[in-house]
């Protein structure tokens, strides 16, 4: 199925990225091949992991999270986008090695965090779980139904980099954060905690959407028991009918 799904991407800088990376993949010289994009992508998110972990000794290296972050938007969002320009498409080969990366690289980046000691290790742990779950159940909508959702409510991955740079420049700044009469809360706290119930919903939706896709389209068949009391009770209703006939 994974060779033969609908990809469907409606953030909101969707339209804007598809042109900008289709005018980047006709101009790039031809010695650069997906399978480079590909692990520059996964090379810049292991770096930005590293980076997050480093914050606690120099705040200087929110720089390096924010260059691993565009260059992990340049790998990641490119890779496909020059198959595909190039004619060079490997559909499973390319969804799969694409998806392990970003499943490996989230995992970093998130570890990243918990090191950094602007995110609770517990919270930083409990994100990285719904992410699996949203996954795992993005993957499996892509088997069952035949398409693969990339953005959810008007996000994708290039909005939640973007959002996720300008909060590794905030907590910099302005690390805690208060909300009404609550203490004081570590700004990648809240947005973890933020993040936690965005990604439930979207589990809860999409696993709800699906299945109610996946259940009117396999509708179950009357069985043969159900069958032959309908008709026996049929039967009973003609009979009368047929003896005041006669």
């Amino acid at each position: 199925m994974a060779s033969t799904h609908i990809r469907e991407h409606r953030s909101v800088l969707a339209e804007v990225e598809k042109r900008a990376l289709i005018w980047i993949a006709t101009r790039l010289p031809h010695w650069v091949t997906s399978d480079y994009l590909t692990l520059l992508g996964l090379a810049s998110m292991l770096a930005a992991g590293v980076a997050f972990a480093a914050v606690r000794f120099t705040p200087w290296s929110v720089l390096g999270i924010v260059a691993a972050l565009a260059a992990n938007w340049f790998g990641d969002s490119l890779d496909g986008t020059l198959a595909r320009v190039r004619d060079q498409q490997r559909p499973r080969y390319g969804f799969y090695v694409d998806h392990v990366i970003d499943l490996a690289g989230t995992a970093f980046l998130l570890a990243g965090l918990a090191c950094s000691g602007f995110m609770t290790p517990l919270i930083a742990l409990a994100l990285l779980a719904v992410y699996l779950m949203v996954a795992a159940e993005s993957f499996l909508a892509t088997h069952a139904v035949g398409v693969f959702r990339i953005s959810f409510f008007g996000f994708g991955p290039t909005e939640l980099r973007i959002v996720l740079a300008i909060g590794a420049i905030q907590m910099i700044r302005k690390p805690w954060v208060s909300i009404g009469s609550l203490p004081p809360m570590r700004l990648f706290d809240v947005g973890g905690l933020v993040a936690i119930a965005g990604l439930a919903i979207v589990f809860v939706v999409s696993a709800l959407r699906n299945t109610r896709a996946l259940y009117i389209a396999e509708r179950l068949p009357p069985s043969r028991h159900t069958s032959g009391v309908r008709l026996q009770a049929d039967q009973r209703r003609l009979k009368p009918a047929a003896t005041g006939s006669l």
